[in-house]
């Protein structure tokens, strides 16, 4: 069995999903030094260490939040109180041949990872990633529509806009609960795959006629779509959960006003499974690693 024994690895900040993510390089042979957990009491699988020249300068991978850095280079952690400011002077540490992870990265941290000639992985932009990740989204999108309406998703008529892999996996899982399914597509592949899977398709272009007696709206497309035109033709019934990356998709001060629901659920994966969500990313972390390491052998 292939390992990451010598590999050293540096975390960074994070939430619950880092613990997995320790997990698995652990279980992997890596050494694992993590920044940002000095409030847990233990942390199995890992060193708990500061930000500083020794932890950075011997680094074959350092793991930043999912969220990566603010525009100041700001790590959140969960874990600890200290600020985790990842500075210009601290990434001129890292070794050439580091990878740097991250789930989604800011013009700041990729700006500073091309100055210094770092390769920078976005593990959320990777298909596999994504695709993996929709499962938990899937469900966590379900328990918020269970717990803010007061009806079955058997039997309801959902709306997806957008099938890309969260709406895809998500439409199947809604049609799978007894939900009839209208998809909202821009492109007529997608369309014909819609069709072939037994959603009610339809093109965004006509989202205004089709809105109407549809009970649960679940919007995955990351521009504004959900205009004011859209939801003055919406029932104040009609619950709209949006998944897609802040600001969402949706005017959600005019729904507001109109008395619709409608809320922003970014992250799922990370709030509703955890566990899973960071073992995810903790494979495919180790997969890139071993692939590395064949290569130098």
């Amino acid at each position: 069995m292939e390992s990451l024994i010598g590999k050293k690895v540096v975390l960074i900040g994070g939430d619950n999903r880092q613990l997995e993510v320790i997990r698995v390089l652990a279980e992997q042979g890596a050494d694992v030094q993590a920044i940002g957990f000095d409030n847990l009491l233990s942390l199995d699988g890992a060193v708990k260490t500061s930000l500083s020249v020794e932890s950075l300068c011997q680094a074959d991978a350092v793991i930043l939040p999912v969220t990566g850095t603010d525009e100041y280079g700001k790590a959140e952690s969960a874990f600890s109180s200290e600020e985790l400011i990842l500075t210009e002077d601290l990434v001129a540490l890292i070794p050439k041949h580091a990878k740097i992870f991250t789930g989604i990265a800011n013009r700041y941290l990729r700006d500073l990872c091309k100055s210094h000639r770092l390769e920078l992985i976005e593990l959320f932009e990777r298909d596999d990633v994504a695709i993996y990740n929709s499962i938990p989204t899937a469900e966590g999108a379900v328990m918020m529509a269970i717990q803010h309406t007061a009806i079955t998703i058997h039997g309801s008529t959902c709306m997806v806009l957008g099938l890309g892999r969260v709406g895809m996996t998500l439409a199947r899982t809604l049609n799978g609960l007894g939900a009839s399914v209208k998809a909202g597509v821009n492109k007529p592949e997608v369309y014909a795959r819609a069709w072939e899977m037994g959603f009610n398709a339809f093109y965004t272009s006509d989202l205004q006629c089709q809105v109407k007696d549809v009970h649960i709206i679940f919007n995955t497309i990351p521009s504004l779509i959900i205009t004011q035109d859209i939801l003055t033709c919406i029932s104040k019934e009609t619950l709209i959960i949006d998944l897609a990356s802040r600001p969402g998709g949706t005017d959600f001060r005019f729904a507001k006003e109109q008395g619709i629901k409608a809320l922003l659920a970014p992250g799922l994966p990370g709030i509703v499974a955890p566990k899973t969500a960071g073992r995810i990313l903790g494979k495919t972390i180790s997969e890139l690693l071993l692939q590395d390491k064949q290569g130098f052998e």
